[in-house]
């Protein structure tokens, strides 16, 4: 049976690659080579398979190189939008500082004619009660100087008939008539006076009471513009609070702890953070007053977020060209293959690249250490460290304060590296943390 299926298959291969000699012929001798059909088979799939191998990797590697050339293209233009798009957030961000610090001295403004025209109200509201007492004085003499006139009169007339029927009382009428006719005309005289008085305080109140209005209707006019004010200051303290606010969220931070700890580090007497309030005095409160304490409360919050987040790690610490190549958490070691924690992010680019801090702090090591090379670590508030490793220069020492942006070396390829980059890490209580984390954080901040 294997006879006749070897019978078979040389006889198919015969079909396709007859047996064939190569002569090799010398000077003394001739030989030859039998190429048998499973021979010519075998070189030929040989054959096949090394062309079909060197197709392959030709593709592979053209493909590759495409893939690279495109991925470096979206690399710069993504680059470049991120640039831009920073670009149009710092200047929307200075526009509505602009606003808020305008609305601000507008709303200082107002607050000032209000108290003006507050004062001037109270004054008119003081005098209209004085004039009204006066008014209820004047008509309470007017009416008793009318009694007695009124009494006067009477006595007069009941001495005159008197004098009529008892010819011994004419000396009395006689010697009581020009008293009685002097004392007539004094309280006449006082009666006329006393009523041009009263009709000019009336005059005089109705001038007040007419004042009164248009401070009333000036005080309502200036109390719709403030309105206007601090709903515009509402808003841009919304615009500005709520961002940080959420920057913060994002990056893991208790947003009242944080508060608490950078106010109680700005806390002196007379201090850029001591909040500011209008004080009623035991009254009760002016308008807006309270409107007013909800804006400045938010603005010392404001205050508090922008020194905050100077202090932590919301930026990038390369800002020139780079190349982001490798990301927080495990992966495969470069040097020996195996898989390893990488604990920060690396940003390749050329030797000598400047560096920047990524938040305020004070540098507590400044040199080689071990695989990290040339190493600068940053001590900053709320327990957070940042480290920048394989540098080529430093510009700062051990006990430094510096503040964001401020450079404090340049990129290399010192310690255990394959090329020039920066390795960067953010620790937390001095455990490591994915610094994109902040990075990503701050994108619609800073």
């Amino acid at each position: 049976m294997r006879t006749r299926l070897a019978i078979r298959t040389h006889a198919f291969l015969e079909r396709w690659f007859p047996e064939k000699r190569l002569f090799l012929r010398s000077d003394n001798d001739t030989r030859f080579i039998r190429l048998r059909p499973h021979t010519q088979l075998l070189a030929f799939s040989g054959s096949a398979l090394l062309v079909a191998w060197a197709t392959i990797a030709t593709a592979i590697l053209l493909m590759d190189s495409i893939g690279a050339g495109n991925f470096r293209e979206q690399a710069k233009r993504d680059q470049r939008m991120y640039e831009e798009r920073l670009n149009v957030l710092a200047e929307q961000r200075d526009t509505r500082a602009n606003e808020a610090h305008a609305a601000q001295e507008r709303f200082n403004s107002a607050l000032q004619q209000i108290s003006v025209m507050q004062s001037q109200l109270l004054e008119s509201e003081n005098r209209r009660r004085e004039l009204e007492t006066g008014i209820e004085v004047i008509q309470t003499t007017l009416r008793r100087t009318m009694r007695e006139r009124d009494a006067a009169r009477t006595e007069l007339t009941a001495l005159k008939n008197e004098s009529a029927d008892d010819a011994t009382g004419g000396s009395v009428l006689a010697n009581a008539g020009p008293t009685a006719e002097s004392t007539l005309d004094m309280l006449s005289m006082a009666l006329a006076q006393t009523a041009a008085e009263r009709d000019q305080i009336v005059a005089d109140a109705q001038d007040a009471l007419l004042q009164a209005d248009e401070l009333s209707l000036k005080l309502k006019l200036m109390q719709d513009q403030n309105d206007q004010i601090f709903r515009q200051l509402e808003e841009a303290m919304a615009i500005s609070v709520k961002p940080l606010d959420k920057m913060f969220r994002a990056a893991g931070m208790n947003t009242d702890s944080l508060i608490n700890q950078v106010r109680r580090g700005y806390s002196g007497q007379g201090g850029p953070l001591t909040p500011i309030s209008f004080s009623t005095k035991g009254e009760m409160p002016a308008y807006g007053a309270d409107r007013a304490n909800r804006l400045l409360d938010q603005m010392d919050r404001l205050n508090l977020y922008r020194i905050a987040a100077e202090s932590a790690p919301f930026a990038i610490p390369v800002k020139a060209g780079y190349r982001f190549t490798s990301g927080f958490g495990y992966r495969r070691d470069p040097k020996t293959g195996g898989r390893r924690l990488h604990k920060g992010v690396d940003f390749a680019g050329p030797v000598g690249t400047p560096l920047y801090a990524t938040a305020d702090g004070v540098v507590t090591h400044a040199g080689w250490l071990s695989g990290y090379g040339r190493l600068v670590k940053i001590q900053h508030q709320f327990g957070i460290e940042t480290r920048y490793a394989h540098m080529s220069r430093l510009n700062v020492k051990v006990g430094q304060r510096v503040s964001r942006g401020e450079r404090i070396g340049d990129m290399g390829a010192s310690g255990r590296v394959t090329g020039p980059h920066l390795h960067y890490e953010v620790r937390v209580g001095g455990k490591a943390v994915n610094p994109m984390i902040y990075i990503k954080a701050a994108n619609d901040v800073f």
